[in-house]
Protein backbone atom coordinates (compact mmCIF):
# COMPACT_ATOMS: atom_id res chain seq x y z
CA UNK A 1 0.00 0.00 0.00
CA UNK A 2 1.37 3.59 -0.66
CA UNK A 3 2.16 5.95 2.11
CA UNK A 4 -0.55 8.30 3.30
CA UNK A 5 0.75 11.31 1.14
CA UNK A 6 1.37 9.36 -1.93
CA UNK A 7 -2.10 7.80 -1.86
CA UNK A 8 -3.41 11.20 -1.24
CA UNK A 9 -1.37 12.73 -4.16
CA UNK A 10 -2.63 9.78 -6.42
CA UNK A 11 -5.84 10.30 -5.61
CA UNK A 12 -5.84 14.07 -6.04
CA UNK A 13 -4.34 13.62 -9.55
CA UNK A 14 -7.23 11.77 -10.79
CA UNK A 15 -9.47 14.11 -8.94
CA UNK A 16 -7.94 16.78 -11.40
CA UNK A 17 -7.72 15.02 -13.98
CA UNK A 18 -11.45 14.27 -13.68
CA UNK A 19 -12.14 18.08 -13.48
CA UNK A 20 -10.38 18.56 -16.31
CA UNK A 21 -12.31 16.20 -18.31
CA UNK A 22 -15.98 17.62 -17.10
CA UNK A 23 -14.54 21.34 -18.23
CA UNK A 24 -14.03 20.23 -21.29
CA UNK A 25 -17.31 18.49 -21.34
CA UNK A 26 -19.06 21.45 -19.97
CA UNK A 27 -17.83 23.68 -22.89
CA UNK A 28 -18.76 21.31 -25.63
CA UNK A 29 -22.05 20.81 -23.93
CA UNK A 30 -22.76 24.48 -23.97
CA UNK A 31 -21.86 25.71 -27.44
CA UNK A 32 -24.16 22.30 -28.09
CA UNK A 33 -27.33 24.08 -26.46
CA UNK A 34 -26.44 27.41 -27.85
CA UNK A 35 -26.57 25.18 -31.54
CA UNK A 36 -29.96 23.61 -30.61
CA UNK A 37 -31.43 27.06 -29.17
CA UNK A 38 -30.49 28.36 -32.40
CA UNK A 39 -32.04 25.37 -34.33
CA UNK A 40 -35.37 26.03 -32.34
CA UNK A 41 -35.11 29.62 -33.38
CA UNK A 42 -34.34 29.00 -36.93
CA UNK A 43 -36.99 26.10 -37.21
CA UNK A 44 -39.62 28.36 -35.76
CA UNK A 45 -39.30 30.77 -38.13
CA UNK A 46 -39.10 28.39 -41.00
CA UNK A 47 -42.51 26.88 -39.82
CA UNK A 48 -44.51 30.02 -38.78
CA UNK A 49 -43.25 32.22 -41.57
CA UNK A 50 -42.74 30.05 -44.76
CA UNK A 51 -44.82 26.89 -42.88
CA UNK A 52 -42.60 24.34 -45.18
CA UNK A 53 -42.87 21.55 -42.45
CA UNK A 54 -45.26 20.45 -39.69
CA UNK A 55 -44.81 22.36 -36.53
CA UNK A 56 -44.64 18.74 -34.56
CA UNK A 57 -40.54 19.07 -35.62
CA UNK A 58 -40.15 21.78 -34.12
CA UNK A 59 -40.41 19.44 -30.86
CA UNK A 60 -37.36 17.59 -32.20
CA UNK A 61 -34.85 20.10 -31.07
CA UNK A 62 -36.82 20.95 -28.06
CA UNK A 63 -36.06 17.33 -27.20
CA UNK A 64 -32.70 17.65 -27.97
CA UNK A 65 -32.56 20.74 -25.85
CA UNK A 66 -33.77 18.52 -22.67
CA UNK A 67 -31.62 16.02 -22.94
CA UNK A 68 -28.54 18.22 -23.40
CA UNK A 69 -29.40 20.25 -20.47
CA UNK A 70 -29.88 17.02 -18.76
CA UNK A 71 -26.48 15.83 -19.22
CA UNK A 72 -25.16 19.26 -18.64
CA UNK A 73 -26.54 18.93 -15.12
CA UNK A 74 -25.04 15.93 -14.37
CA UNK A 75 -21.31 16.93 -15.79
CA UNK A 76 -21.57 20.23 -13.45
CA UNK A 77 -22.52 17.88 -10.29
CA UNK A 78 -19.83 15.27 -11.20
CA UNK A 79 -17.04 18.01 -11.67
CA UNK A 80 -18.37 20.02 -8.50
CA UNK A 81 -18.31 16.31 -6.43
CA UNK A 82 -14.91 16.30 -8.23
CA UNK A 83 -13.87 19.25 -7.04
CA UNK A 84 -15.09 18.61 -3.01
CA UNK A 85 -12.89 15.74 -3.10
CA UNK A 86 -10.05 17.49 -4.63
CA UNK A 87 -10.07 19.76 -1.74
CA UNK A 88 -10.37 17.40 0.65
CA UNK A 89 -7.13 15.54 -0.07
CA UNK A 90 -5.78 19.07 -0.67
CA UNK A 91 -6.57 19.20 3.33
CA UNK A 92 -4.97 16.10 3.84
CA UNK A 93 -1.81 16.72 2.79
CA UNK A 94 -1.66 20.10 4.11
CA UNK A 95 -2.06 18.54 7.78
CA UNK A 96 0.18 15.78 6.97
CA UNK A 97 3.08 18.81 5.90
CA UNK A 98 1.89 20.80 9.25
CA UNK A 99 -0.21 23.13 6.72
CA UNK A 100 -3.55 22.99 8.69
CA UNK A 101 -3.61 25.82 10.90
CA UNK A 102 -6.88 27.79 10.00
CA UNK A 103 -8.24 25.43 7.48
CA UNK A 104 -10.99 23.80 9.67
CA UNK A 105 -13.62 23.70 12.39
CA UNK A 106 -11.63 25.75 15.71
CA UNK A 107 -14.49 24.36 17.66
CA UNK A 108 -14.81 27.42 19.35
CA UNK A 109 -18.76 27.17 20.73
CA UNK A 110 -16.98 24.13 22.62
CA UNK A 111 -14.31 26.83 24.49
CA UNK A 112 -14.54 26.92 28.58
CA UNK A 113 -12.48 29.41 30.27
CA UNK A 114 -13.48 27.39 33.80
CA UNK A 115 -12.55 23.96 31.84
CA UNK A 116 -9.83 21.72 33.60
CA UNK A 117 -7.60 22.14 30.59
CA UNK A 118 -9.21 22.62 27.56
CA UNK A 119 -7.50 26.41 26.75
CA UNK A 120 -4.28 25.14 28.58
CA UNK A 121 -3.77 22.72 26.35
CA UNK A 122 -4.69 24.43 23.30
CA UNK A 123 -7.60 21.80 22.62
CA UNK A 124 -10.14 23.84 20.90
CA UNK A 125 -9.31 27.29 18.76
CA UNK A 126 -8.01 28.25 15.98
CA UNK A 127 -4.54 25.63 15.18
CA UNK A 128 -5.58 23.59 17.87
CA UNK A 129 -6.34 20.23 18.66
CA UNK A 130 -10.06 20.23 17.60
CA UNK A 131 -9.40 21.36 14.25
CA UNK A 132 -6.11 19.04 13.62
CA UNK A 133 -8.96 15.91 14.52
CA UNK A 134 -11.98 17.34 13.23
CA UNK A 135 -13.18 16.25 9.82
CA UNK A 136 -17.40 15.82 10.74
CA UNK A 137 -19.38 17.19 8.40
CA UNK A 138 -22.55 17.51 10.99
CA UNK A 139 -23.08 19.07 14.45
CA UNK A 140 -23.94 15.93 16.04
CA UNK A 141 -20.39 14.71 15.01
CA UNK A 142 -18.31 17.65 16.07
CA UNK A 143 -20.57 17.49 19.64
CA UNK A 144 -19.34 13.75 19.89
CA UNK A 145 -15.65 14.43 19.21
CA UNK A 146 -15.60 17.65 21.74
CA UNK A 147 -16.71 15.34 24.63
CA UNK A 148 -14.27 12.81 23.79
CA UNK A 149 -11.56 15.46 24.10
CA UNK A 150 -12.92 16.93 26.91
CA UNK A 151 -13.29 14.50 29.51
CA UNK A 152 -11.86 11.35 29.63
CA UNK A 153 -13.35 8.06 28.57
CA UNK A 154 -13.67 4.57 30.26
CA UNK A 155 -10.67 2.76 29.68
CA UNK A 156 -13.09 -0.04 27.99
CA UNK A 157 -14.43 2.64 25.72
CA UNK A 158 -11.05 3.96 24.61
CA UNK A 159 -9.76 0.38 24.19
CA UNK A 160 -12.71 -0.39 21.71
CA UNK A 161 -12.36 2.82 19.65
CA UNK A 162 -8.91 1.59 18.76
CA UNK A 163 -10.54 -1.32 17.27
CA UNK A 164 -12.52 1.06 15.66
CA UNK A 165 -10.53 3.32 14.39
CA UNK A 166 -7.88 0.69 12.85
CA UNK A 167 -11.08 -0.48 11.03
CA UNK A 168 -11.99 2.65 9.45
CA UNK A 169 -8.40 3.22 9.31
CA UNK A 170 -8.05 2.42 5.22
CA UNK A 171 -11.85 3.07 4.31
CA UNK A 172 -11.05 6.56 2.00
CA UNK A 173 -13.83 5.74 -0.38
CA UNK A 174 -16.15 6.36 2.91
CA UNK A 175 -14.64 9.45 3.76
CA UNK A 176 -14.48 11.14 0.37
CA UNK A 177 -18.54 10.18 -0.06
CA UNK A 178 -19.29 11.85 2.77
CA UNK A 179 -17.12 14.45 2.31
CA UNK A 180 -18.72 15.06 -1.01
CA UNK A 181 -22.17 14.44 0.27
CA UNK A 182 -24.43 17.52 0.40
CA UNK A 183 -21.15 19.74 -0.56
CA UNK A 184 -23.86 22.06 -1.43
CA UNK A 185 -26.38 22.57 0.62
CA UNK A 186 -26.19 25.17 3.45
CA UNK A 187 -27.21 23.31 6.23
CA UNK A 188 -28.73 24.49 9.94
CA UNK A 189 -29.22 21.53 12.39
CA UNK A 190 -29.40 21.38 16.26
CA UNK A 191 -29.24 17.83 17.46
CA UNK A 192 -30.31 18.96 20.87
CA UNK A 193 -33.15 20.40 20.08
CA UNK A 194 -34.15 18.02 17.50
CA UNK A 195 -33.90 15.33 19.66
CA UNK A 196 -36.03 17.86 22.41
CA UNK A 197 -38.53 17.91 19.94
CA UNK A 198 -38.81 14.57 18.72
CA UNK A 199 -39.69 13.48 22.36
CA UNK A 200 -41.59 15.84 23.00
CA UNK A 201 -45.99 15.39 23.77
CA UNK A 202 -48.20 15.95 21.06
CA UNK A 203 -50.39 19.20 21.72
CA UNK A 204 -52.20 19.03 18.28
CA UNK A 205 -54.01 15.86 17.52
CA UNK A 206 -54.17 12.28 15.94
CA UNK A 207 -55.16 11.08 12.45
CA UNK A 208 -58.93 12.07 12.98
CA UNK A 209 -58.10 15.98 13.46
CA UNK A 210 -55.56 15.65 10.52
CA UNK A 211 -58.26 14.13 8.04
CA UNK A 212 -60.80 16.64 8.91
CA UNK A 213 -58.48 19.68 8.28
CA UNK A 214 -57.48 18.19 4.82
CA UNK A 215 -60.80 17.40 4.50
CA UNK A 216 -62.05 21.35 4.56
CA UNK A 217 -58.69 22.35 2.74
CA UNK A 218 -59.93 20.05 -0.50
CA UNK A 219 -63.44 21.52 0.57
CA UNK A 220 -62.55 24.84 0.17
CA UNK A 221 -60.85 24.99 -2.90
CA UNK A 222 -63.79 22.85 -4.69
CA UNK A 223 -66.02 25.78 -3.42
CA UNK A 224 -63.32 28.63 -4.96
CA UNK A 225 -63.50 26.65 -8.14
CA UNK A 226 -66.95 26.73 -8.06
CA UNK A 227 -67.10 30.70 -6.92
CA UNK A 228 -64.80 31.05 -10.37
CA UNK A 229 -67.19 28.81 -12.51
CA UNK A 230 -70.65 29.86 -11.35
CA UNK A 231 -69.91 33.69 -9.50
CA UNK A 232 -71.58 32.23 -6.55
CA UNK A 233 -69.48 33.38 -3.15
CA UNK A 234 -71.68 32.08 -0.49
CA UNK A 235 -70.26 28.37 -0.07
CA UNK A 236 -66.46 29.45 -0.50
CA UNK A 237 -67.41 31.80 2.28
CA UNK A 238 -69.42 29.93 4.63
CA UNK A 239 -66.51 27.21 4.57
CA UNK A 240 -63.94 29.79 5.06
CA UNK A 241 -65.70 30.71 8.58
CA UNK A 242 -65.47 27.48 9.76
CA UNK A 243 -62.07 27.26 8.59
CA UNK A 244 -61.02 30.13 10.44
CA UNK A 245 -62.76 29.12 13.58
CA UNK A 246 -60.77 25.74 13.20
CA UNK A 247 -57.74 27.98 12.62
CA UNK A 248 -57.82 30.10 15.36
CA UNK A 249 -58.38 27.34 17.75
CA UNK A 250 -55.51 25.55 16.37
CA UNK A 251 -52.77 27.96 14.70
CA UNK A 252 -51.17 28.65 18.45
CA UNK A 253 -50.76 24.90 18.55
CA UNK A 254 -49.51 24.44 15.43
CA UNK A 255 -46.91 27.42 15.72
CA UNK A 256 -45.55 25.55 18.69
CA UNK A 257 -44.72 22.62 16.67
CA UNK A 258 -43.20 24.00 13.84
CA UNK A 259 -41.01 26.38 15.94
CA UNK A 260 -39.42 23.32 17.66
CA UNK A 261 -37.70 21.82 15.16
CA UNK A 262 -34.95 24.44 14.92
CA UNK A 263 -33.24 23.23 11.75
CA UNK A 264 -34.06 23.86 8.20
CA UNK A 265 -34.20 21.01 5.56
CA UNK A 266 -31.19 21.20 3.88
CA UNK A 267 -29.65 19.94 7.16
CA UNK A 268 -32.13 17.50 7.74
CA UNK A 269 -31.61 16.35 3.88
CA UNK A 270 -27.58 16.24 4.80
CA UNK A 271 -28.34 14.37 7.71
CA UNK A 272 -30.36 11.50 5.76
CA UNK A 273 -27.81 11.52 2.90
CA UNK A 274 -24.86 10.65 5.60
CA UNK A 275 -27.28 7.84 7.62
CA UNK A 276 -27.52 6.43 3.89
CA UNK A 277 -24.40 6.17 2.73
CA UNK A 278 -23.43 4.62 6.49
CA UNK A 279 -26.31 2.28 5.95
CA UNK A 280 -24.68 0.64 2.82
CA UNK A 281 -21.19 0.36 3.97
CA UNK A 282 -20.40 -3.02 4.74
CA UNK A 283 -18.34 -3.11 8.28
CA UNK A 284 -16.97 -6.00 9.56
CA UNK A 285 -16.91 -5.02 13.24
CA UNK A 286 -19.54 -5.62 15.41
CA UNK A 287 -19.78 -2.04 16.30
CA UNK A 288 -20.26 -1.15 13.32
CA UNK A 289 -23.23 -3.57 12.19
CA UNK A 290 -24.78 -2.75 15.13
CA UNK A 291 -24.57 0.75 14.15
CA UNK A 292 -25.89 0.01 10.50
CA UNK A 293 -28.93 -2.70 11.66
CA UNK A 294 -30.12 0.61 14.28
CA UNK A 295 -30.38 2.31 11.27
CA UNK A 296 -32.28 0.14 9.36
CA UNK A 297 -34.49 -1.35 12.11
CA UNK A 298 -38.13 -0.95 11.55
CA UNK A 299 -40.33 -0.79 8.53
CA UNK A 300 -38.05 1.56 6.68
CA UNK A 301 -34.27 2.62 7.21
CA UNK A 302 -33.45 5.42 9.27
CA UNK A 303 -32.35 7.66 5.64
CA UNK A 304 -35.63 7.34 4.37
CA UNK A 305 -37.62 8.09 7.37
CA UNK A 306 -35.26 11.55 7.51
CA UNK A 307 -36.02 12.26 4.25
CA UNK A 308 -39.53 12.21 4.67
CA UNK A 309 -39.20 14.42 7.75
CA UNK A 310 -37.19 16.63 5.72
CA UNK A 311 -39.86 17.37 3.37
CA UNK A 312 -42.05 18.34 6.43
CA UNK A 313 -39.24 20.89 7.23
CA UNK A 314 -39.38 21.96 3.87
CA UNK A 315 -42.98 22.63 4.28
CA UNK A 316 -42.09 24.31 7.86
CA UNK A 317 -39.19 26.65 6.23
CA UNK A 318 -42.10 28.09 3.66
CA UNK A 319 -44.32 29.19 6.57
CA UNK A 320 -43.50 32.85 6.20
CA UNK A 321 -43.78 33.37 2.33
CA UNK A 322 -46.54 35.64 1.29
CA UNK A 323 -48.24 33.21 -1.03
CA UNK A 324 -48.41 30.94 2.22
CA UNK A 325 -49.63 33.83 4.61
CA UNK A 326 -52.48 34.44 1.40
CA UNK A 327 -53.58 30.60 1.24
CA UNK A 328 -52.76 29.69 5.10
CA UNK A 329 -56.78 29.57 6.28
CA UNK A 330 -58.48 28.39 3.00
CA UNK A 331 -55.94 25.56 2.73
CA UNK A 332 -55.10 25.25 6.79
CA UNK A 333 -51.39 25.35 5.63
CA UNK A 334 -49.84 25.89 9.14
CA UNK A 335 -52.00 23.72 10.71
CA UNK A 336 -52.04 20.80 8.33
CA UNK A 337 -48.18 21.40 7.70
CA UNK A 338 -48.33 21.19 11.91
CA UNK A 339 -50.41 17.94 11.96
CA UNK A 340 -48.25 16.44 9.81
CA UNK A 341 -44.72 16.95 11.41
CA UNK A 342 -46.32 15.82 14.79
CA UNK A 343 -47.95 12.80 12.75
CA UNK A 344 -44.02 11.89 12.01
CA UNK A 345 -43.15 12.50 15.63
CA UNK A 346 -45.11 10.14 16.64
CA UNK A 347 -44.04 7.59 14.32
CA UNK A 348 -40.11 8.26 14.10
CA UNK A 349 -39.37 10.26 17.10
CA UNK A 350 -38.73 8.01 19.60
CA UNK A 351 -35.55 7.02 17.39
CA UNK A 352 -33.93 10.10 16.54
CA UNK A 353 -31.85 10.22 19.48
CA UNK A 354 -30.42 6.77 18.73
CA UNK A 355 -29.94 7.98 14.39
CA UNK A 356 -28.17 11.48 16.03
CA UNK A 357 -25.79 9.47 18.87
CA UNK A 358 -24.61 7.07 15.45
CA UNK A 359 -24.14 9.32 13.42
CA UNK A 360 -22.45 11.71 15.72
CA UNK A 361 -20.08 8.57 16.82
CA UNK A 362 -19.50 7.71 13.33
CA UNK A 363 -18.33 10.94 12.21
CA UNK A 364 -16.00 11.46 15.68
CA UNK A 365 -14.61 7.71 14.88
CA UNK A 366 -13.67 8.65 11.04
CA UNK A 367 -12.26 11.89 12.08
CA UNK A 368 -9.73 10.31 14.63
CA UNK A 369 -9.37 7.40 12.02
CA UNK A 370 -8.07 10.26 9.42
CA UNK A 371 -6.17 11.55 11.72
CA UNK A 372 -4.51 7.93 12.25
CA UNK A 373 -4.23 7.48 8.54
CA UNK A 374 -2.58 11.05 8.11
CA UNK A 375 -0.19 9.99 10.66
CA UNK A 376 1.02 6.29 10.74
CA UNK A 377 4.10 6.59 13.18
CA UNK A 378 1.52 7.68 15.66
CA UNK A 379 1.07 4.71 18.06
CA UNK A 380 -1.78 3.67 20.09
CA UNK A 381 -1.77 3.84 23.97
CA UNK A 382 -1.24 0.35 25.96
CA UNK A 383 -3.54 0.75 29.08
CA UNK A 384 -2.21 -0.62 32.46
CA UNK A 385 -4.89 -2.32 35.36
CA UNK A 386 -5.61 0.56 37.42
CA UNK A 387 -6.21 -2.42 39.83
CA UNK A 388 -3.04 -3.62 39.58
CA UNK A 389 -0.59 -0.99 40.00
CA UNK A 390 -0.60 2.60 40.99
CA UNK A 391 -1.02 5.38 38.85
CA UNK A 392 1.47 5.29 35.65
CA UNK A 393 2.45 7.52 32.65
CA UNK A 394 5.26 5.82 30.75
CA UNK A 395 6.11 7.95 27.37
CA UNK A 396 8.99 7.23 25.09
CA UNK A 397 9.83 9.61 22.26
CA UNK A 398 7.28 11.82 23.11
CA UNK A 399 5.82 14.97 20.98
CA UNK A 400 3.45 17.45 20.49
CA UNK A 401 0.88 17.07 17.55
CA UNK A 402 0.23 20.85 17.09
CA UNK A 403 4.09 21.56 16.70
CA UNK A 404 5.29 20.88 13.11
CA UNK A 405 7.41 17.57 12.71
CA UNK A 406 10.51 19.35 11.70
CA UNK A 407 10.52 21.55 14.59
CA UNK A 408 9.08 18.86 17.35
CA UNK A 409 11.55 17.68 19.95
CA UNK A 410 10.83 14.42 21.37
CA UNK A 411 11.44 12.94 25.47
CA UNK A 412 10.92 10.67 27.05
CA UNK A 413 8.59 10.96 30.34
CA UNK A 414 8.00 8.25 32.76
CA UNK A 415 5.56 8.49 36.26
CA UNK A 416 5.10 5.84 38.14
CA UNK A 417 5.72 4.15 41.98
CA UNK A 418 9.20 5.15 42.16
CA UNK A 419 8.43 8.74 40.48
CA UNK A 420 5.50 10.23 41.52
CA UNK A 421 6.36 14.12 40.66
CA UNK A 422 8.32 15.87 37.84
CA UNK A 423 9.95 18.56 39.09
CA UNK A 424 11.52 20.16 36.40
CA UNK A 425 13.28 23.42 36.19
CA UNK A 426 15.04 25.43 33.60
CA UNK A 427 15.59 28.88 32.18
CA UNK A 428 13.24 30.92 30.26
CA UNK A 429 11.92 29.56 26.72
CA UNK A 430 14.17 26.60 27.28
CA UNK A 431 10.81 23.89 27.04
CA UNK A 432 8.81 23.53 30.13
CA UNK A 433 5.66 24.57 29.27
CA UNK A 434 5.72 22.60 26.15
CA UNK A 435 6.62 19.63 27.94
CA UNK A 436 3.46 20.12 29.97
CA UNK A 437 1.52 20.91 27.21
CA UNK A 438 3.14 17.81 25.46
CA UNK A 439 1.92 14.92 27.84
CA UNK A 440 -1.66 16.80 28.97
CA UNK A 441 -2.36 16.76 25.08
CA UNK A 442 -0.96 13.23 24.57
CA UNK A 443 -3.07 12.23 27.50
CA UNK A 444 -6.18 13.46 26.00
CA UNK A 445 -5.65 11.76 23.00
CA UNK A 446 -4.91 8.29 25.02
CA UNK A 447 -7.83 8.92 27.18
CA UNK A 448 -10.27 9.54 23.96
CA UNK A 449 -9.08 6.13 22.09
CA UNK A 450 -7.13 8.34 19.62
CA UNK A 451 -2.95 7.42 18.35
CA UNK A 452 -0.69 9.68 20.76
CA UNK A 453 2.32 11.65 18.74
CA UNK A 454 5.17 9.04 20.62
CA UNK A 455 6.79 5.77 19.99
CA UNK A 456 5.24 4.07 22.96
CA UNK A 457 3.12 5.18 26.01
CA UNK A 458 1.72 2.79 28.62
CA UNK A 459 -0.87 4.50 31.10
CA UNK A 460 -3.67 3.48 33.57
CA UNK A 461 -6.31 5.49 33.27
CA UNK A 462 -5.99 9.36 34.30
CA UNK A 463 -7.96 12.29 35.17
CA UNK A 464 -6.30 15.22 33.86
CA UNK A 465 -6.36 18.45 35.57
CA UNK A 466 -3.73 22.00 34.91
CA UNK A 467 -2.83 24.77 35.61
CA UNK A 468 -0.86 26.54 32.58
CA UNK A 469 -2.62 30.12 32.59
CA UNK A 470 -3.24 32.00 34.65
CA UNK A 471 -4.66 35.76 33.90
CA UNK A 472 -6.41 38.38 36.42
CA UNK A 473 -9.96 39.91 35.77
CA UNK A 474 -10.82 43.39 36.64
CA UNK A 475 -14.41 42.34 36.03
CA UNK A 476 -14.36 39.79 38.72
CA UNK A 477 -11.76 41.49 40.66
CA UNK A 478 -9.56 38.41 40.78
CA UNK A 479 -5.64 38.57 40.85
CA UNK A 480 -3.34 36.31 38.35
CA UNK A 481 -2.29 34.46 41.49
CA UNK A 482 -5.71 33.96 42.86
CA UNK A 483 -6.98 32.54 39.77
CA UNK A 484 -3.65 30.52 40.01
CA UNK A 485 -5.24 29.28 43.34
CA UNK A 486 -8.93 28.65 41.85
CA UNK A 487 -8.02 26.21 39.29
CA UNK A 488 -5.60 24.86 41.69
CA UNK A 489 -8.36 24.08 44.04
CA UNK A 490 -10.46 22.92 40.88
CA UNK A 491 -7.59 20.17 40.21
CA UNK A 492 -7.93 19.23 43.57
CA UNK A 493 -11.46 18.93 44.06
CA UNK A 494 -10.69 15.86 41.34
CA UNK A 495 -8.81 13.73 43.41
CA UNK A 496 -11.99 13.07 45.39
CA UNK A 497 -13.24 10.71 42.82
CA UNK A 498 -12.34 6.87 41.46
CA UNK A 499 -9.60 7.90 38.69
CA UNK A 500 -6.26 9.17 39.91
CA UNK A 501 -5.29 12.58 38.54
CA UNK A 502 -3.06 13.88 36.45
CA UNK A 503 -1.65 17.39 37.23
CA UNK A 504 0.25 19.51 35.24
CA UNK A 505 1.27 23.01 36.96
CA UNK A 506 3.43 26.03 35.03
CA UNK A 507 5.26 27.72 37.08
CA UNK A 508 3.47 26.94 40.39
CA UNK A 509 2.93 29.36 42.86
CA UNK A 510 4.88 32.30 40.50
CA UNK A 511 2.55 34.83 41.70
CA UNK A 512 4.13 35.31 45.40
CA UNK A 513 7.75 35.59 47.07
CA UNK A 514 10.19 33.01 47.04
CA UNK A 515 9.85 31.68 50.71
CA UNK A 516 6.10 31.57 50.52
CA UNK A 517 6.08 29.83 47.24
CA UNK A 518 8.62 26.98 48.56
CA UNK A 519 6.37 25.96 51.55
CA UNK A 520 3.35 26.32 49.26
CA UNK A 521 4.48 24.47 46.53
CA UNK A 522 5.46 21.20 48.82
CA UNK A 523 2.09 20.90 50.65
CA UNK A 524 0.16 21.35 48.17
CA UNK A 525 2.23 18.24 45.92
CA UNK A 526 2.58 16.38 49.15
CA UNK A 527 -1.48 16.07 49.51
CA UNK A 528 -1.85 15.32 46.07
CA UNK A 529 0.65 12.58 46.25
CA UNK A 530 -1.56 11.51 49.77
CA UNK A 531 -4.46 11.38 47.54
CA UNK A 532 -2.40 8.98 44.61
CA UNK A 533 -2.42 11.72 41.98
CA UNK A 534 0.71 11.93 39.91
CA UNK A 535 2.08 15.02 38.04
CA UNK A 536 5.12 17.54 36.48
CA UNK A 537 5.75 20.78 37.92
CA UNK A 538 7.62 23.52 36.18
CA UNK A 539 9.90 26.26 38.07
CA UNK A 540 12.26 28.64 37.72
CA UNK A 541 12.54 29.09 41.47
CA UNK A 542 15.32 26.48 42.00
CA UNK A 543 14.41 26.99 45.98
CA UNK A 544 11.59 24.60 44.65
CA UNK A 545 13.44 21.78 43.51
CA UNK A 546 14.86 21.19 47.28
CA UNK A 547 11.13 19.57 48.14
CA UNK A 548 12.63 16.15 46.40
CA UNK A 549 14.64 15.77 50.22
CA UNK A 550 11.56 16.10 51.81
CA UNK A 551 8.89 14.10 50.01
CA UNK A 552 10.70 10.93 50.49
CA UNK A 553 12.00 10.02 46.99
CA UNK A 554 8.64 9.89 45.42
CA UNK A 555 9.71 13.37 43.77
CA UNK A 556 13.06 13.82 41.59
CA UNK A 557 14.38 16.83 39.45
CA UNK A 558 14.64 17.04 35.74
CA UNK A 559 15.33 19.86 33.44
CA UNK A 560 15.96 21.79 30.37
CA UNK A 561 19.47 23.89 29.73
CA UNK A 562 20.38 25.97 27.09
CA UNK A 563 23.78 28.15 25.80
CA UNK A 564 24.60 31.15 24.35
CA UNK A 565 25.65 30.44 20.64
CA UNK A 566 26.83 33.70 18.02
CA UNK A 567 25.34 36.13 20.53
CA UNK A 568 22.11 33.92 20.39
CA UNK A 569 20.43 32.20 22.85
CA UNK A 570 20.12 28.33 21.72
CA UNK A 571 17.90 25.51 23.46
CA UNK A 572 17.70 21.46 22.48
CA UNK A 573 14.52 21.33 24.37
CA UNK A 574 16.11 18.03 25.59
CA UNK A 575 15.24 16.72 29.08
CA UNK A 576 17.92 16.00 31.39
CA UNK A 577 18.34 14.53 35.13
CA UNK A 578 18.77 16.73 37.77
CA UNK A 579 18.66 20.37 38.82
CA UNK A 580 19.03 23.39 36.33
CA UNK A 581 22.37 25.00 36.41
CA UNK A 582 22.57 27.73 35.29
CA UNK A 583 19.44 30.99 34.52
CA UNK A 584 19.26 32.40 31.51
CA UNK A 585 17.60 36.08 32.36
CA UNK A 586 20.45 38.08 32.52
CA UNK A 587 21.56 37.02 29.17
CA UNK A 588 18.20 37.44 28.00
CA UNK A 589 17.67 41.05 29.14
CA UNK A 590 21.26 42.05 27.71
CA UNK A 591 20.33 40.23 24.18
CA UNK A 592 17.46 42.30 24.00
CA UNK A 593 19.44 45.55 24.43
CA UNK A 594 19.19 46.14 28.19
CA UNK A 595 21.93 47.17 30.44
CA UNK A 596 22.40 45.15 33.17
Amino acid sequence: MLEPSEEYRKRLDARLETIAARVRQHILLGYLKLAAIAAIVVLSWVHFARHLFNGYWLLAPVGVYTVLAVVHEQVLRARTHAETAANLYRRGIARMEDRWSGTGASGDRFRDPKHVYADDLDVFGRGCLFELLSTARMPMGENRLSEWLRAPSPVRAAIERQGLIAELHPKLELREDLAITGEDLRARLNPESLTTWCEGAPVLGGPVVRAIAAAFAVAATACFVYFVHTGNLWPFLAILVVEAVLFRGMRQRATKVCSGVNCNSEGVVLFSQILERLEREPFAGPRLQEFVAELKRGPEPASRSVRRFARIVNWIDALDSLIVRIIDVPLLYSVQTGLAAEAWRKRCGVHMRAWIDIAGEAEALLSLATYSFEHPADSFPEFADAADSPAVFDAEELGHPLIEASKCVRNDVRLDANTRVLLVSGSNMSGKSTLLRTVGINTILAMAGAPIRGERLRLTPLALGTRLRSIDSLQEGRSTFYTELLRIRQVFEMTNGNTPVLFLFDELLDGTNSHDRRIGAENLVRVLLERGSIGMVTTHDLALTEMVASLGGMVRNAHFQDYVEDGKMQFDYKLRDGVVTKSNALELMRLAGLNV
